[in-house]
């Protein structure tokens, strides 16, 4: 069948583009028609390139290769490379994968030979679009379907919530679309009601960055009386994000610079960074790992009080 190569910052484009392949796959073979693989040594790299289907049907091999661009790849081992993927099974499919890091502005060395190589076979960047690129974004949000209309006014009420996180964006218009039902027109009310906002956060960030831990556990439990505990760490997650980009590239960088990196308004960017002179870099990412650490507890199930997991998290740790 074909090779792909797709890379870059926005994953959920990318994992959406992946789907469209499965969805092509016969579901009831699934477990063996499709094979996911995370930089895995070069041998086992090698023999996944020249897997064939075990049964009548086709293939989908995904794998995420971003550890080899980091590598030193001898010329020996690109042709190998270049010879199993020349060398496809006609029923397989075969996604090669590099997701960046979101929000640090990194890109993969275009003058590298694998990327050479890599760049024969359909290979398409997947970029995050930026906060300020509100009709870019407008489009997209209109493209997701959900059986939903938003009018002008809520989709801009939208991308004031969740900013440029797809994913985010998406998870809201599913719970749009349940609060709108039986109607399927979005109003900039209904956005504002249902989606939490970093400005919902305001409050509460505040009162962690200045070290009031007792204020900022009532603005917490403020906050669970509207939103579901996951909620409020994902936009917490992503203001964390910015403000450890911020924070470690102060005096680095300039305040439209650090916009441009952090998809924030300059304006933003510079009232920020005065707030952020209450805490250092090395309690952000702390609070960050923390976080982290609690939702991914929460996501295996290892704990059933997922609110006093994130309280703990958040203002005890």
């Amino acid at each position: 069948m074909a090779v792909y190569f797709f890379y870059g910052e926005e994953e959920f484009n990318i994992e959406k583009e992946i789907g469209k392949f499965k969805k092509k796959l016969d579901p009831n073979f699934l477990e063996m028609s499709y094979q996911k693989y995370n930089n895995p040594r070069f041998a086992d790299f090698i023999a996944a390139l020249r897997s064939r289907p075990m049964m009548f049907g086709a293939m989908l091999l995904v794998i995420d290769i971003l550890g080899y661009f980091s590598a030193a790849l001898e010329d020996n081992q690109i042709k190998e490379i270049s010879c199993a993927l020349e060398d496809n099974s006609e029923d397989t499919d075969i996604i090669l994968t590099a997701i960046l890091p979101r929000g640090e502005g990194k890109k993969l060395d275009s003058r590298k030979k694998l990327f050479k190589l890599l760049s024969k076979y359909n290979a398409r960047e997947f970029a995050p679009i930026p906060s300020y690129k509100t009709a870019e974004l407008g489009n997209w949000i209109n493209k997701q379907g959900k059986g939903i209309k938003l009018t002008p006014e809520a989709v801009n009420a939208l991308i004031s919530q969740a900013g440029n996180n797809l994913r985010q964006i998406d998870a809201e218009l599913d719970k749009l679309q349940l609060y709108a039902y039986p109607k399927n027109t979005v109003t900039p009310d209904m956005v504002r009601e249902i989606c939490i906002s970093e400005e919902d956060l305001f409050a509460f960030s505040d009162f962690l960055m200045q070290n009031e831990k007792d204020k900022a556990l009532l603005e917490y439990r403020k906050l669970l009386d509207k939103k579901y505990p996951l909620e409020i760490v994902s936009t917490l997650q992503n203001m964390l994000r910015k403000w450890i980009l911020l924070k470690s590239n102060k005096g680095r960088l300039s305040a439209f610079e650090l916009s441009k990196q952090a998809g924030m308004h300059e304006y933003a960017v510079k009232l920020t960074m005065q707030k952020l002179g209450k805490i250092t870099l090395k309690e952000l990412v702390k609070l960050k790992q923390n976080i982290t650490d609690a939702e991914y507890r929460i996501k295996s199930g290892l704990v059933a009080d997922v609110e006093n997991e994130i309280e703990n998290a958040v203002i005890f740790r």
